[in-house]
């Protein structure tokens, strides 16, 4: 599962949604191993209107399950979550480390039912690539 972080120092949760200037994703297997895949960059263009702004964004991590993040609009929020892309309100200057290590907490336990079914869904896709590629051999 890849989750993003609106982060504008690459360790801190310090965003609005519409306002990242950047991303950092990283990916957590459900056995809880993490990877920092890279930091996305927003380019900024004075030109875009809200609407541009937020399309941006969604853009950005639309390969995403999660996105902490310290406050979206409700309009952003309606936008995200129907690209199937869960937003996580989490208090400004949270940690990426320490939102990882819950994420983590979460799936050594038994997860709740929205982080599993996040996991289900990507390993049935997975496996149904894997089908694909064996059949198109």
């Amino acid at each position: 599962m890849k989750i993003a972080f609106t982060s504008d120092d690459g360790l801190t949760v310090n965003a609005h949604f519409g306002q990242s200037l950047q991303f950092a994703i990283y990916k957590m297997t459900r056995s809880g191993a993490v990877e920092l895949l890279e930091i996305r960059r927003i380019p900024t263009d004075s030109g875009q209107d809200e609407h541009g702004k937020i399309a941006a964004r969604i853009a950005a991590v639309e390969d995403c399950a999660l996105v902490f993040l310290m406050q979206i609009g409700a309009s952003a929020a309606a936008r995200v979550t129907r690209k199937k892309i869960m937003p996580v309100k989490v208090p400004g200057g949270s940690s990426i480390e320490g939102q990882l290590r819950r994420l983590q907490e979460m799936l050594r336990g038994t997860p709740p039912l929205w982080l599993a079914k996040i996991f289900n869904e990507e390993e049935a896709l997975e496996e149904g690539e894997k089908q694909n590629g064996r059949a198109g051999r």
